[in-house]
């Protein structure tokens, strides 16, 4: 693993954070799911800066993304890490990168005085959920995660 380093993503990169997500929703059998743009990307993520990236950079070569945001536990009075999405090239995979990445996020939370790093994972992905438990984190299994969508969210707004 020698030669891992990590940057964070800049508007340039809005290609190259798309085809991650793609990569991962192919993945993940979600790919009808990705209404993604360039455009979008650039807008929320550089303009609004409502998340970051940050790219695993081995030998001069991005071999995956971490998007994350902040999120707020009343709880703890605090700011958190909420990781959206990671991902890893399969032909780097198995090789201590998302280890790699999960750490520099952790770094990134304590640097940020952030109370907690936390992310979802599906159900079925048992081998990402041995690898999040391999590390000590704890699976909220008292917790159900609700979401409201596309006209649903817009009935809800009126």
């Amino acid at each position: 693993m020698t030669g891992l380093a990590f940057r964070y993503a800049e508007e340039k990169d809005c290609e190259l954070i798309l085809f991650f997500i793609k990569s991962l929703a192919e993945y993940e059998k979600m790919s009808d799911d990705v209404s993604a743009t360039p455009e979008l990307l650039r807008e929320w993520i550089f303009e609004k800066k409502k998340a970051e990236v940050i790219f695993p950079v081995v030998d001069g070569k991005e071999i995956g993304f971490a998007l994350f945001f902040h999120n707020f536990s009343t709880f703890l009075g605090k700011a958190g890490i909420y990781l959206e999405d990671l991902y890893i090239l399969p032909e780097y995979r198995n090789k201590g990168y998302g280890k790699q990445v999960l750490k520099k996020l952790a770094s990134i939370a304590v640097e940020r005085d952030c109370g907690r790093l936390e992310w979802c994972c599906l159900d079925w992905n048992q081998p990402s959920i041995d690898f999040y438990l391999s590390l000590g984190a704890e699976g909220l299994t008292d917790w159900t995660t609700y979401r409201v969508t596309g006209e649903t969210l817009r009935k809800l707004a009126e």
